[in-house]
């Protein structure tokens, strides 16, 4: 395994978090019943009496805290921060008599966001739950190329972070605002609420459907980090769908190196320009596993142009499943995970300020995927894989 896989090596693996939940799981209060729970949560009262202040006080330093001195801000924000006290969203919003807007924070810039079908979906999921709790949504993307900037000028109640790992500095600058905040698509943060899918599962799931059509030799088309702040090493879902992929294509006694990976950004030109670079490189696939579906359907827009067809010559499987993806020529294989829902789940998470109602406890969801087989997957052509008997 080449350093570009590195994150693929336990000491890299991501850290589980604290309470975990599956959709659909129950949860069940811890023993000694929501009483005893309920007495381990820091209050506002608590932060007060550790700070030798009033609860009117705290409210200020959390919701207007220039009526206090920056040095008692700041001891009140330390102590609440020891006691993990997080303030409630809703009474904060009340508080404060802002906008009732939530933002929706992305290092990517807009171009990106409005043309990729997957933000769009997300951004439904968002909207739906918003408005049935009477909020508002703002996208907070780069401002003259700072993230930091469009941070700080955003006028917001409470914020969604979409791919920004724990080491961002804007994750850090969130926390020391005060506001309400949920990760989703993140490295993982075990001390926030967070909705994130099963990557790694899912990835897994492509490699095998393709092992199993007797491909053995595999491209994959990963998302670039959106900044040069980001680093170089795969990270978050992208570290997670690269150990999905090699998990997959070890139970077949291979597995993926640096020469077989090729990065673009999360859209379909950036699938297209994907493709033809690792094309011109001598890169000769019979089967392409690519991160994002607006990826995959530039990736067979470039295939097509090369004289190639899909899924003859090559086969092509996304991830994400988006609307259009049943509609491409072939219908696109990809894999599902349930776009619209993580938005939703999102606003539930951070209006309950992101913790279980009937426990109390941290909560950080993990949904499902599944892979979905339509028609850009075929058996690998005669010659280029392994011998699959289908029984005919």
């Amino acid at each position: 395994m080449l350093n570009r896989f590195s994150c693929l090596r336990p000491d890299h693996t991501w850290r589980p978090p604290r309470r975990r939940v599956r959709i659909g799981e129950a949860h069940h209060p811890p023993h000694g019943g929501l009483v005893e729970q309920a007495a381990r949560r820091s209050t506002i009262a608590d932060v007060a009496r550790a700070a030798g202040v009033s609860k009117a006080a705290v409210s200020f330093a959390f919701n207007t805290p220039e009526r206090l001195s920056a040095e008692t801000v700041s001891r009140i924000r330390e102590i609440a921060t020891t006691l993990e006290y997080r303030p409630d969203p809703v009474a904060r919003m009340l508080a404060q008599r802002r906008t009732w807007t939530i933002g929706i924070l992305t290092p990517q810039g807009l171009d990106v966001i409005f043309t990729n079908p997957y933000f769009g979906e997300f951004t439904a999921g968002v909207a739906t739950a918003a408005e049935a709790a009477g909020l508002a949504i703002q996208f907070i993307s780069p401002l003259h190329g700072s993230l930091t900037r469009a941070v700080d000028r955003a006028s917001v109640d409470g914020i969604i972070t979409v791919g920004l790992g724990a080491d961002h500095p804007e994750v850090g600058q969130i926390r020391r605002s005060g506001l309400p905040f949920v990760v989703v698509d993140s490295t993982g943060l075990p001390d926030e609420p967070a909705i994130e899918v099963d990557d790694e599962g899912g990835a897994r799931l492509a490699a095998e459907h393709l092992v199993g059509l007797g491909h053995r030799d595999f491209l994959v088309i990963g998302i670039e980090p959106p900044s040069a702040t980001s680093g170089l090493e795969p990270a978050g879902v992208t570290a997670r769908r690269l150990r999905g992929y090699d998990a997959g294509v070890a139970a077949a006694g291979l597995h993926l190196t640096e020469d077989d990976m090729v990065v673009g950004p999360a859209s379909m030109e950036g699938g297209t320009d994907a493709f033809r670079r690792a094309w011109a490189a001598g890169a000769r696939p019979t089967a392409v596993l690519v991160m994002s579906d607006a990826m995959a359907i530039g990736a067979m827009h470039a295939a097509r142009d090369l004289g190639l067809r899909v899924p003859e010559d090559v086969s092509i499987i996304g991830y994400d499943d988006v609307d259009v993806a049943q509609f491409t020529d072939p219908p696109l294989t990809t894999v599902h995970q349930p776009i619209r829902q993580k938005g939703e789940e999102a606003v539930r998470l951070l209006l309950a300020g992101g913790r279980h109602r009937d426990e109390g406890s941290l909560e950080q969801q993990l949904l499902e995927t599944r892979l979905v087989v339509r028609g850009t997957t075929a058996r690998a052509p005669r010659g280029r894989g392994e011998v699959v008997d289908d029984g005919r």
